[in-house]
């Protein structure tokens, strides 16, 4: 789900950025106003979350991939504005990174997976709950948010996809940037996630919520060792989990470089050509591309890449906590 550079025209990336601007405004006044500084680390500790879930690659129907996000988990255990802001970091460190989804596309994957995935999964979750007002009531709200979110961040996805084709041709008629029109990239992206994604994202989120809330009631992040402890144990678990990642075989739909977009089947046949503008966009070089480390084995690469990009959450979350006054607070609902 994370669109490269150069699937999407400057013109889309840059309006879909300026979408995000009063999104993270108004949750980063949310998160000043409302989270109390001894839980400003506990942003770190989703955005780790939210970036761990996204490095289990499973396989999808049609040879690709997809992962979970983690967004409705994060809204539920620290309300949606938080949830925001601790993807949004997630997505910012794997682009600058890992070259894990574009820089100039960098506005529309937060459009999808830090703003409408989490809050629209908190929302169904929370009316769910408040109607039925009981334990399975919960449960059914963590599971049908999550895996609703989910889907409709793809659903999203694919129409930024699949209107390019449409808005932008070359003299001779051929797509500039993503080649393919909804008529495909809607049912390659929603069909695999409604089938198989959206139900990793809903077990991950159940899963981790029932646990957290078991260690730490009340909240992600308490003063005590003990929980502590036990929620970043979680981490250190997952970490260890990642590299199944790496069993999945394939490239994401929408993810494929200019050396093999040409040659992608799609309807039976090849697509033939590269378009021209992802021929002359942007080609940044990240760190660690595709979480591999030069001279080390693919898994202890990942697992390296999985270490790092949860510290540095997890530091630069508890440096900005540094920063903040101390006030009462609790979660942003």
């Amino acid at each position: 789900m994370h669109i490269p550079d150069n699937y999407l025209s400057p013109s889309t990336c840059a309006l879909m950025s300026a979408a995000m601007v009063p999104v993270w405004t108004r949750a980063v006044k949310k998160v000043k106003e409302e989270i109390p500084k001894v839980k400003i680390p506990s942003l770190g500790v989703g955005a780790a979350f939210s970036f761990l879930l996204m490095m289990f690659n499973v396989p999808l129907p049609g040879g690709t991939t997809g992962h979970a996000v983690g967004g409705t988990l994060i809204a539920i255990l620290m309300g949606p504005y938080a949830a925001c802001i601790s993807v949004t970091v997630a997505l910012l460190i794997q682009a600058l990174l890992f070259g894990d989804g574009g820089i100039l596309s960098f506005g529309a994957n937060c459009f999808n997976m830090a703003f409408v995935l989490p809050f629209l999964g908190y929302f169904i979750y929370k009316a769910v709950k408040d109607n039925m007002k009981s334990e399975k009531g919960e449960y059914l709200g963590i599971i049908l948010g999550s895996y609703v979110g989910i889907n409709a961040a793809a659903l999203c996805a694919a129409i930024e996809f699949g209107i390019q084709p449409l808005l932008f041709k070359d003299a001779a008629g051929q797509a500039l940037y993503c080649p393919y029109p909804l008529s495909i990239s809607i049912p390659a992206m929603v069909i695999p996630h409604l089938l198989v994604a959206g139900i990793v994202e809903a077990v991950f989120t159940l899963f981790i919520v029932i646990y957290i809330k078991k260690v730490s009631p009340g909240t992600m992040y308490e003063e005590s060792d003990e929980k502590k402890n036990a929620i970043y144990g979680l981490l250190a678990f997952l970490i260890c989990l990642t590299p199944l990642g790496l069993l999945a075989t394939g490239t994401a739909w929408g993810e494929w470089g200019t050396e093999e977009i040409g040659s992608v089947v799609s309807g039976g046949k090849a697509l033939g050509f590269v378009p021209q503008g992802m021929k002359a966009g942007v080609n940044f070089k990240a760190l660690l591309p595709d979480y591999a480390v030069n001279g080390l084995p693919e898994i202890a690469g990942y697992l390296l890449s999985a270490i790092a990009g949860v510290a540095i959450f997890i530091i630069f979350f508890k440096v900005i906590s540094s920063f903040k006054k101390d006030k009462a607070g609790g979660k942003l609902g």
